[in-house]
């Protein structure tokens, strides 16, 4: 007996040495090429920058991802705690890893194989945190073993709250929101602290699959998510019965974010975003989380467009009508004219004509409703009649009148630019650089190149007036030829009527 119980001893002695020098090798195996986890204590993560007009108008965003930064001391008990409820309820306490939670979802899984059911994990917080910051996505057990390990150490280094502050502004919450303040704004309108608890408990139902439990594509689905964490929170005595029952009762209301940008701006905006990139790089602009006050004034850029448009559109027209932009045949031809959507800003539709005579064209606008254009709106058109003008199945621009009165339009083939600048003070309040943004990105009033011509004279002229000059000083206006270079021309300057008039006045000039 005693030799055996010797031998038994010697046995569970040598296993456990087995098993201690089995676990230390695994470790220094799985810690050599760890990613360091210091850099967590910088952690900087892209936040989308933002332009505005002078009067504080949001015109532009500017991002990789969806993302507005959110401190740990102001994020309020309710999200927390349906996180906690959520994710990880004993986060507070465990080391980095849940032992308990382990050996629940080993139990679970062991279940869920002979049910051939979809395996479950047990990562905390913490692993999170490691998973998202430091490690891949890839399933396997070496990056479980590598999360477990790089939790352990981030436990020891940073303290619970600066780990929920991470989790919190880096996790993916759907429709391209990273973080709870993005999410907040994106699903509620609403800032974290006007959050209610059905609310919060809904953004944490999220992470675990922010496709699957999305309240815009599946609203039963989300529900029924956010009923467990619901429960979980009364579970963990976060919430009374009464509560509890109160919030499972009621249903989710989103609130869809509507970020109203000024299209009519777009051209200003991209000139903006050009000269940021320039003077501070890609990252910064992207991921910097910029405020950008510009001296756009909203209604004067308005206006500013509106002029620039009236322009191009009258030059345009005395030239008469172009044509169509194609003939479609088919019923379904909607589903065709994705690259003739016109600018927003313009407010003009696509239609297509149904029924022509002399003086009046059915059409059928996008939305399938029914229109007409009468003759006395296309006298700029040189046409004697709309059989003369159309043809059945043509798609054509049209503008509302009233009701179901429609103006036919084109798009010019000139185009310009317009800039409104304050004087004194070098502000730029406007400016449009073509009659699309959408039609071309190509900014031509501040990137098209062209010979100053008489703009330039104010300049010599008040250079001469600085130097002794007088509007009576005699100047000789004679032939004058320079060379400008090898194998170049040389340049003749001219005068507009091909003559030179010999001595005359600055006055004249």
């Amino acid at each position: 007996m005693q030799l055996f119980l010797k031998k038994t001893t010697k046995l569970i002695f040598t296993v456990l040495i087995l098993c201690v020098l089995f676990s230390f090798s695994t470790l220094w195996y799985f810690s050599s090429d760890l990613p360091d986890y210091k850099i967590l204590a910088n952690y900087k993560p892209p936040i989308s920058s933002r332009v505005h007009s002078g009067e504080g108008q949001l015109i532009a965003e500017y991002a990789i991802q969806k993302r507005l930064f959110i401190p740990y001391d102001s994020i309020p008990e309710k999200v927390i705690h349906s996180f906690l409820s959520a994710e990880d309820k004993n986060f507070f306490s465990h080391p980095g890893v849940d032992a308990k939670s382990i050996t629940r979802a080993i139990i679970k899984n062991i279940k869920n194989i002979f049910s051939e059911k979809r395996l479950e994990g047990a990562s905390t917080i913490t692993q999170q945190v490691a998973k998202n910051f430091l490690l891949t996505n890839e399933v396997s057990i070496k990056r479980k073993i590598k999360e477990a390990i790089l939790a352990f150490r981030i436990e020891r280094a940073y303290s619970k709250e600066r780990i929920m502050e991470l989790y919190l502004n880096q996790i993916y919450l759907g429709e391209g929101t990273y973080g709870i303040a993005a999410a907040s704004l994106e699903y509620f309108d609403k800032a974290v602290n006007e959050l209610s608890y059905e609310e919060a408990a809904l953004l944490a139902a999220l992470p675990k699959a922010p496709s699957k439990y999305n309240p815009y594509k599946s609203t039963e689905r989300a529900k029924k998510r956010r009923d467990i964490v619901l429960k979980n929170l009364y579970d963990n005595s976060y919430i009374n019965k009464n509560e509890y029952e109160s919030l499972r009762q009621k249903k989710i209301v989103t609130k869809k974010r509507k970020i109203k940008l000024l299209e009519e701006a777009n051209f200003y905006s991209e000139e903006v975003r050009r000269i940021v990139s320039d003077i501070y790089g890609y990252d910064d602009l992207y991921k910097g989380g910029l405020s950008i006050r510009t001296p756009l004034n909203s209604n004067y850029q308005i206006q500013a467009v509106k002029a620039l448009r009236k322009g191009l559109e009258e030059y345009d027209k005395r030239h008469g009508w172009r044509g169509s932009i194609t003939n479609l045949q088919s019923k379904d031809w909607q589903n065709y004219i994705k690259e003739f959507i016109p600018d927003k800003s313009l407010n003009w539709k696509l239609a297509k004509v149904i029924e022509i005579d002399t003086l009046n064209a059915k059409i059928e606008i996008e939305n399938k409703k029914i229109g007409f254009i009468n003759f006395k709106d296309i006298s700029w058109t040189r046409k004697k009649s709309f059989k003369d003008l159309l043809n059945l199945n043509d798609i054509i621009y049209v503008k509302k009148i009233k009701n179901n009165k429609w103006n036919l339009k084109q798009l010019p083939k000139i185009n310009g630019g317009i800039v409104v600048m304050d004087p004194f003070t070098g502000r730029v309040l406007a400016m449009s650089g073509g009659f699309s943004f959408r039609l071309s990105e190509f900014n031509r009033a501040t990137q098209a190149k062209r010979q100053p011509g008489s703009a330039f004279k104010p300049i010599v002229y008040a250079a001469a007036l600085e130097n002794g000059f007088t509007p009576s000083t005699l100047i000789l206006d004679a032939p004058f030829v320079m060379e400008q270079g090898e194998g170049l021309k040389t340049w003749k300057p001219e005068n507009y009527g091909k003559m030179f008039y010999g001595p005359s006045t600055l006055r004249i000039g």
